[in-house]
């Protein structure tokens, strides 16, 4: 079984946890900005009919599981901004690498230059840049920018979460009060490995009975933030990596949500369960994850 989030308390101070959020905010949208820039400009017309043989595009895991040279100019980005500001913290990211500190007291910036490659790259209009601060495996603040829709989701430690509309617009984000797992609108998302998808397509049509309904949306930050925004009352999913959840993962706990993580650090391949839930269901949607064999890790 995976465990919550650690409950001891992180080696910051409210006024440091303060700046590491706007730090988030301004790399996350810094990256959003210049992705939603080169897209037009990379997938033009002979790219958008052949990305793979443009070199555009590229293959990471799995023949399904692409890489673009955007997502690698986003992180780069993030990257550069941060050793010229931050030259002391380090950086655990998708596509550059890295780990998270032995060291409890330093911070690492957790990076996921696009989330939502797929979506990306067909122009479907749900991918985000992620950006989290961690210290000794947990997040202390993190922003997660809508690339498309323009709206940054953030959160710190303790401080609550707030998305602020592209006018500068903030609203408090808040989890949905449902009570009833069957009036629960469940988002989750997939693998790339055949076998574990095919045992997640097993286990979604065994969950499809008792909730409200399934949503794919295609990235998983992005997933976390509409749980604590309330346009769906839980997510969860097999085998995601810590730069999947690090800053989503905060934004919906900070937003009421009951969160269920494996530790810091883990990587996909070995399928462990991520879980984000609107709290009036967590007890009832935990249990029926554990009647079902759901709980389990599904490794690649």
């Amino acid at each position: 079984m995976t465990v919550t989030v650690p409950a001891e308390p992180p080696a910051a101070t409210p006024a440091e946890i303060t700046e590491l959020r706007r730090v988030a905010v301004d790399l996350a949208r810094t990256a959003a900005d210049h992705v939603r820039a080169r897209r037009p400009e990379v997938f033009a017309a002979g790219a958008q009919r052949d990305p793979v043989r443009s070199g555009v595009v590229q293959s990471k895991s799995t023949p399904t599981d692409p890489v673009t040279v955007v997502d690698t100019e986003s992180e780069e980005l993030i990257r550069t901004l941060l050793s010229r500001s931050r030259p002391a913290d380090r950086v655990l990211g998708e596509e550059g690498g890295g780990s998270l500190a032995p060291d409890p007291a330093a911070t690492v910036w957790v990076v996921d230059p696009i989330d939502g490659t797929v979506n990306f790259m067909y122009g479907i209009p749900a991918y985000a840049v992620s950006v989290a601060a961690m210290r000794d495996g947990r997040s202390l603040a993190g922003a997660v920018v809508d690339v498309v829709g323009g709206i940054t989701y953030s959160a710190a430690l303790g401080a609550g979460a707030t998305a602020t509309a592209p006018d500068g617009t903030e609203i408090p984000l808040r989890c949905t009060d449902v009570d009833s797992l069957e009036m629960t609108l469940l988002a989750t998302g997939f693998g790339y490995g055949a076998a574990r998808r095919a045992r997640q397509g097993r286990l979604i049509a065994e969950v499809l009975p008792h909730v409200r309904d399934i949503r794919r949306i295609g990235s998983a930050a992005l997933d976390l933030c509409m749980v604590a925004a309330g346009r769906v009352d839980a997510h969860y999913e097999h085998g995601l990596n810590t730069w999947d959840w690090a800053a989503g993962g905060l934004i919906a706990a900070e937003a009421g949500a009951h969160l269920v993580l494996p530790p810091a650090g883990s990587v996909a391949r070995t399928g462990e369960l991520v879980v984000a839930t609107a709290p009036g269901i967590a007890a009832d949607l935990l249990d029926l994850f554990d009647r079902l064999g759901l709980s389990a890790p599904i490794p690649d």
